[in-house]
């Protein structure tokens, strides 16, 4: 209701005139207004020439604006947007009359916000620029100056677009505000002979249109329009082609020219070219990665501001800039632009035009924090309510404070202030500004670091830094010089000072860019402690990060150290991810990326002791069965797209090995096979038609590769597919059919062993049931005690033959250690007929099936407990056994604190220890149990 409620009753506050004369004067015009109203249009027309003129030109029409504000707005936009195109001019500047008075007049009482107040500033600006464009492109369109164009083409400007920049695009007009203009035309509307003829006609009508807008006559001015905007102004006409400009992005194009873009709105003309323009420009504008090094271009571009306004060191109030001064609009703008530059290409969310709304944005992605939005948005409403009452005093384009006593106490009077409390609170709020982004865009308060520690680094080692490839570029020089003194000092406090530096000198020498990993360091201190703690305890993985230094942006991006979201929220995030992705290499470099990302914040939180081991194993097994999940319906869809949809009831993906038991390390494989269910003598029904066979056959290798080809964000995972029926020998996809045979009929007791780890991960629901179906009755079957033990035996001696231990800290082969209990805890679950997965539920369905008692399950599962602690360990830290003489202070540190152990001696020892007791355990067992009789 409030729309269609009056002014006067919507009054919160009032203006009192500066000049109370002048304000008598031009209430007397309004005598039968309710005395609320007349006490307003005193109030303002007292302070403001500008608006006591208004008051007083357009005293008749104003009389019944003021009794329903909103609806009278709505008829200004109606009545201009409705007149003849001859009269576009006069119409237009009536209504800018009308527009500005009735805008200070609902924004001085407080009936319209400033939200309000900018939108309907920016609706009308929208409105004016159309206009004006339409009475400028009908005259070219008449006398067939645009070729291939007619009349029928004005509405969408023969294929011209005006893209609203800054405060118009973003809908955020200030009162007295110039606009920001881009034009430019589509060039694919025209033949090649015709483009100088269509581009001069564009031209053509782009200054008329900018004369209608800007020109002063005795009737005012509608906007002061600015073109310069466009690329490479100085020389390129004032309307050009979409092409030629997005050339000139994808080229040439600087940082601010990309903060200039997130405001961007196509406001007239062909707005659907527009759009498809801004949209080509997405990757100009929202770097694929997080944009550290927009800081510094903003801070580079403020400074240069300040020089070339040559505005003062200190903030002082008479005269001071409200919009480029220090603690100023622009300051906040620019804070908040460059944070959604940083943030925006990896977070669409970002993406919003409003300076309000993006910090909004960024604090609840938890970009910035909540605090410093709520503050900036408070002040930055603020700032532009006083840029608005200054603008509005004499109608001018400024955004300056008053240099003297008189001028201030207008304001203040126009504000319904005390002076000195408003001139208080504009120096508090100026100054809080000024303090809060300098400090995000400065370096130069860093306190100076204590050099002395840094004689115990290698000084030849640190030396030779500069050369590196990632720092040879004068930019990446000056952001390492001035974070090389932290860097050092790091190093100089971590456990293992000379290996940290080594590590962190590999993980240098491989990157093959600085700037923006350098930037994104010095704007987040914390990740260079995190970088040095990984640099000095896991070389191996510094040396994947300075492959993938990307995967530091997850640490940084709002949930990393939250709680695990568990594998059905992954593969939801995931889907939804890839749902977004333009074809089909995008979506696996993507799956890539969001993957590397889980898998380094699993590997930091097991570092530094957030998770153990076993927790560790399960969520990077999470995160593999997410990926398959997601991944293969993507895969099929786009085989399909080629072959057809999948025959019969389709194909589903079965983990087998540590997936299937949802324990993984950080290096592990996936073991998966692959079933299908269709007819063997059918075919596809797509352009290119498969047989049955050949179809699934060539969907698999298509999801292999999809996991394994390495591309711009790496690999995901190597696969093994061994465990299939005939094992290497047999169709990459079994049958449903064959599958069932295979199982009953020929499969050896070790394939029925790893069938207790078997486990669906992909596919659809009801093939997905009868395969649980079957595997659970196949185990009830093929469970004989005696058969299973002596079959166990048999792969145990052949593996020991084949493979021997690569040292005392290898965990995974000899007697006693991982393989050898998996096998019995799988032994234990088929004698049980249990889906028992993971080795202490095998061990313990064991137990109750008579294979072991109490005391054999405790030793079992204790020995199996510290070789996978070990293993977990020792992948996360290298890529080979661990070595305890290359595993560095940092390495052993971990290594003692999963293991519980004080020494590397005692953990051997302890090893050595409980896997000898495991291995007479287990040879006793399968000793009773006598030799295998068939398979």
């Amino acid at each position: 209701m409030t729309d269609r409620m009056s002014i006067a009753a919507r009054m919160i506050r009032c203006p009192r005139p500066f000049d109370p004369e002048q304000g008598q004067a031009v209430r007397r015009l309004f005598a039968e207004l309710a005395p609320e109203c007349q006490d307003l249009i005193a109030g303002a027309a007292g302070c403001s020439p500008y608006l006591r003129g208004l008051c007083e030109s357009e005293a008749e029409w104003l009389r019944e604006a003021m009794d329903m504000p909103e609806a009278s707005f709505e008829d200004l936009l109606d009545t201009a947007l409705s007149a003849p195109m001859e009269q576009t001019a006069t119409a237009l500047r009536q209504a800018k009359r009308r527009v500005a008075l009735l805008t200070a007049l609902a924004d001085l009482a407080g009936v319209w916000s400033l939200r309000d107040v900018t939108t309907r500033l920016s609706r009308f600006a929208d409105l004016a620029v159309g206009c004006a464009l339409r009475a400028a492109i009908a005259p070219e369109l008449r006398r067939g100056k645009i070729p291939g164009q007619s009349e029928e083409d004005i509405e969408s400007a023969a294929g011209m677009v005006v893209l609203a920049m800054g405060k118009m695009g973003a809908g955020e007009l200030n009162y007295s505000s110039d606009i920001d203009l881009i034009c430019l035309f589509d060039e694919t509307r025209f033949d090649p002979g015709d483009y100088d003829a269509a581009r001069a006609g564009f031209v053509r009508a782009t200054r008329k249109m900018a004369a209608t807008l800007n020109d002063r006559t005795a009737e005012g001015y509608v906007f002061r329009t600015d073109l310069r905007l466009r690329p490479d102004p100085a020389v390129t006409p004032v309307c050009l082609a979409m092409a030629r400009a997005e050339a000139y992005y994808e080229s040439l194009g600087r940082t601010w020219e990309r903060a200039a873009y997130i405001k961007a709105r196509a406001a007239a003309g062909d707005v659907r070219a527009g759009a498809r323009f801004l949209q080509t420009l997405t990757p100009f504008v929202w770097r694929k990665h997080l944009d550290f090094a927009a800081i510094e271009d903003a801070h580079t571009m403020r400074l240069r501001i300040r020089e070339h306004k040559r505005l003062p060191k200190r903030i002082t109030l008479p005269g001071h800039d409200m919009k480029l001064g220090r603690g100023g609009i622009r300051e906040i703008e620019f804070f908040t632009q460059t944070q959604q530059l940083i943030s925006g290409g990896r977070d669409p969310d970002l993406r919003v035009r409003g300076t309000v709304e993006g910090m909004a944005r960024l604090a609840d992605k938890d970009w910035i924090p909540a605090d410093v939005a709520e503050d900036l948005s408070d002040h930055y409403a603020f700032h532009r309510m006083i840029e608005h009452r200054v603008q509005m005093i004499h109608d001018a384009q400024t955004h300056q404070l008053p240099s003297h006593e008189d001028g201030f106490e207008r304001l203040a009077a126009l504000m319904d202030r005390e002076r000195p409390a408003l001139e208080q609170d504009v120096l508090d709020r100026l100054t809080d500004v000024h303090t809060r982004i300098e400090k995000f865009f400065s370096h130069d308060d860093a306190p100076p670091l204590d050099a002395a520690p840094e004689a115990e680094l290698d000084q030849t080692l640190i030396a030779r830094w500069e050369s590196y490839p990632a720092l040879r570029s004068d930019r990446a020089q000056q952001i390492f010089g001035r974070l090389q003194p932290e860097i050092l000092s790091r190093l100089s406090a971590s456990v293992d000072p000379q290996g940290a530096t080594r590590a962190l000198d590999g993980f240098l020498s491989g990157l093959p860019a600085g700037v923006q990993l350098l930037s994104m360091f010095e704007a987040r201190p914390q990740l260079l402690d995190l970088l040095v703690d990984i640099a000095g305890t896991a070389p191996g993985l510094a040396a994947y990060l300075s492959r993938n230094a990307t995967v530091f942006e997850a640490v940084i991006g709002g949930q990393f150290f939250s709680d695990w979201p568990g594998e059905a929220a992954l593969r939801q995030e995931l889907t939804a991810r890839l749902a977004t992705q333009g074809d089909y290499e995008a979506v696996l470099d993507a799956t890539r990326a969001w993957a590397k990302e889980w898998h380094f914040r699993v590997g930091v939180h097991h570092l530094r002791g957030l998770i153990g081991s076993d927790e560790a194993g399960r969520q990077y097994a999470d995160l593999a069965e997410a990926v398959v999940a997601a991944l293969w319906p993507v895969v099929l869809d786009q085989f399909a797209r080629k072959h057809g949809a999948p025959p019969g009831r389709g194909a589903v993906v079965v983990a087998m090995g540590s997936l299937g038991a949802g324990k993984l390390n950080a290096r592990s494989d996936l073991d998966l096979i692959v079933i299908y269910d269709a007819p063997g003598d059918g075919t596809s029904d797509g352009p290119r038609p498969l047989p049955t066979r050949t179809y699934y056959a060539r969907a698999t290798q298509a999801l292999i590769t999809a996991l394994t080809v390495p591309m711009a964000e790496g690999r995901l995972y190597e696969v093994d597919m061994r465990l299939r029926p005939s094992g290497n020998q047999g169709p990459v996809a079994t049958s449903w059919a064959a599958f069932q045979s295979y199982q009953q009929e020929e499969a050896w007791v070790w394939e029925h062993l790893a069938l207790t780890r078997a486990r669906v991960v992909a596919g659809p629901d009801d093939l997905a049931s009868d395969v649980e179906r079957f595997r659970t009755g196949l185990l009830a079957q093929k469970g004989d005690r005696a058969r299973v033990l002596a079959g166990v035996a048999d792969m145990r001696a052949r593996i020991a033959e084949a493979k021997a231990p690569e040292g005392g800290l290898d965990t995974k082969l000899g007697p006693g250690r991982m393989q050898d209990i998996e096998l019995m805890a799988q032994a234990g679950a088929l004698i049980a007929a249990e889906h028992a997965g993971d080795v202490r539920s095998g061990l313990i369905a064991g137990r109750r099936a008579g294979v072991f008692d109490t005391q054999d399950v405790d030793a079992l599962q204790q020995t199996y407990t510290l070789c996978w602690i070990i293993t977990q360990v020792a992948r996360l830290l290298g890529e080979t056994a661990l070595e305890p003489e290359r595993l560095g202070q940092g390495g052993c540190a971990m290594l003692l604190r999963e293991t519980g152990h004080d020494s590397l001696e005692a953990l051997q020892t302890g090893l050595d220890a409980q896997a000898l007791a495991t291995a007479q355990i287990i040879d006793r067992i399968l000793n009773e149990a006598g030799p295998l009789s068939g398979a």
